[in-house]
């Protein structure tokens, strides 16, 4: 029968604590899943609007350089999904071939080689023939999408730690006291008797000593986030800079077609006079691709501004206050589980309660959480020499994350890197349609035993091999002395 109330307790116990911790995780599971439905639907929707306007606006020569917009919209794509972009040359590329196209068309009287046109492109900061489009569109870019994605990881690595962290197992110690505190009273007949919120508290936190310890990293990792939210409703708020990129990118063009004849003349000059076509040709070229079209945008016209059925604010305001919400919760773990009233007595009812050995006020105090305010801990023993690897993992996977959440605060770019040949499952975008998706995209947030394990080995072998390597330095220099003389 003791043995049966053991396993009892730990269930009781496990299922109890795995409901605190499975709510959370399907916050930010839910979450996550909804912000990168946006983001994708927004590319998907910018890159269709675009394509729109520019059919109806600038027709069969839009169409014969169609793939020029196609290629920025899929690596765009491919960052947000799988990374491994640089996203300022990546813009630069598109400016630099898109300069090379419109070069031709607005002297469409020449013949141009492909080194010609090269030569052309090295003009394009130089000149700027398309305004101050390119560098501003190149900053709300870039801030934009390393905001967007590096906020979608961070979900999906709170998620992952979430996941992990909720399967407890009790160790001996552990189990005895929930046997204790469960069941024990039964023998004196107490069996509607709870026990008392404080011993409760005591146990718990001996039980949850070490997700305790996770609570640090985790309130800063949530602040972080919370810093990205406020760049996502701001400054770096994607939607407003992905919905009227098509406006400003033919602004770019327009301003290309109004400065065509200056840019030429400075091009001639850097890279030489053209050579001319034959005169039978000049006509059927420029009648082929002229390029007289003029984009005036219908600001009445009603454009979409949401994706995936909802807006951007909308997420922000929503994800924010579960964020706030977060914080603390490894600390309030215990408590948490203790206020279920199938572990304890409620707190006004300390003096009809079970206190470990009769109906009476539990009079110990408690203990701190984490691992280190266990050794007073006067209900369960722990041993506070071993934390738990598994912790110390996801401590490790929210700081990594936290310190990836500043660099995207201050708009800087992030490289993402799978830390394990493992994958947890979905990354940014569980679509994967890039080959290299599962691996780049999902940052494995609880186990970093692969690759990381091979740097370790490889950096122990070179400081095992510092001492060997100064011994050849310095013969190799006496010998060389020695021949100098």
């Amino acid at each position: 029968m003791e043995e049966k109330y053991s396993l009892q307790s730990k269930d009781e116990f496990k299922n109890v604590v795995g409901e605190q911790c499975n709510h959370l995780q399907a916050v930010f599971a839910s979450h996550y899943k909804k912000f990168d439905e946006f983001f994708k639907e927004l590319l998907e929707n910018a890159e269709k609007s675009l394509n729109d306007m520019f059919v109806k606006t600038y027709g069969h020569l839009y169409m014969q350089n169609s793939e020029l917009f196609k290629d920025l919209f899929k690596e765009l794509k491919r960052y947000y999904v799988v990374g491994n972009v640089n996203l300022e040359e990546m813009l630069n590329d598109f400016w630099a071939r898109l300069l090379e196209r419109m070069f031709r068309l607005v002297n469409s009287q020449y013949h141009f080689t492909d080194e010609y046109l090269e030569c052309v492109s090295k003009y394009t900061e130089q000149l700027k023939p398309f305004g101050d489009v390119p560098r501003k569109l190149k900053l709300q870019v870039t801030r934009a999408f390393v905001a967007a994605r590096t906020f979608a990881q961070g979900l999906a690595v709170a998620r992952d730690v979430v996941s992990k962290v909720s399967v407890v197992n009790p160790t001996a110690q552990c189990t005895h006291a929930l046997l204790k505190m469960i069941y024990c009273s039964h023998c004196q007949g107490l069996v509607t008797v709870k026990p008392c919120y404080n011993y409760c508290s005591n146990i718990m936190r001996g039980c949850l000593a070490n997700q305790g310890d996770l609570d640090f990293e985790w309130n800063n990792f949530i602040d972080a986030m919370l810093m990205v939210v406020e760049r996502l409703e701001g400054p770096f708020n994607i939607e407003s800079v992905m919905d009227p990129i098509d406006v400003k990118i033919s602004d770019a063009i327009m301003n290309m077609q109004d400065n065509s004849v200056q840019v030429s003349q400075k091009v001639f000059q850097g890279c030489g006079p053209p050579k001319p076509l034959p005169a039978e040709r000049i006509s059927r070229s420029i009648s082929e691709s002229a390029f007289s079209a003029r984009f005036r945008p219908d600001h009445l016209e009603e454009r979409p501004t949401t994706a995936a059925g909802t807006s951007l604010d909308r997420l922000v305001t929503d994800v924010k206050e579960k964020l706030k919400q977060a914080k603390k919760f490894w600390s309030s773990l215990p408590s948490n589980v203790c206020n279920d009233e199938r572990m304890a007595a409620g707190n006004g009812n300390e003096d009809d309660c079970w206190n470990g050995k009769g109906k009476s006020r539990y009079l110990f105090a408690v203990t701190g959480n984490g691992l280190a305010n266990q050794v007073s801990n006067p209900e369960v023993q722990v041993d506070t020499s071993k934390p738990d690897i598994l912790i110390l993992r996801q401590i490790m996977a929210l700081r990594v994350m936290t310190s990836k959440m500043k660099n995207a605060y201050n708009g800087n770019d992030v490289d993402f890197f799978d830390i394990n040949d493992e994958n947890s499952g979905e990354g940014s975008g569980s679509g994967c349609e890039y080959q290299q998706c599962p691996s780049e995209l999902e940052y494995n947030a609880t186990d970093h035993s692969g690759k990381s394990g091979d740097k370790a080995s490889y950096a122990d072998t070179c400081v095992r091999a510092q001492p060997y390597l100064l011994t050849v330095f310095c013969i190799l220099f006496l010998v060389m002395q020695r021949e100098w003389r």
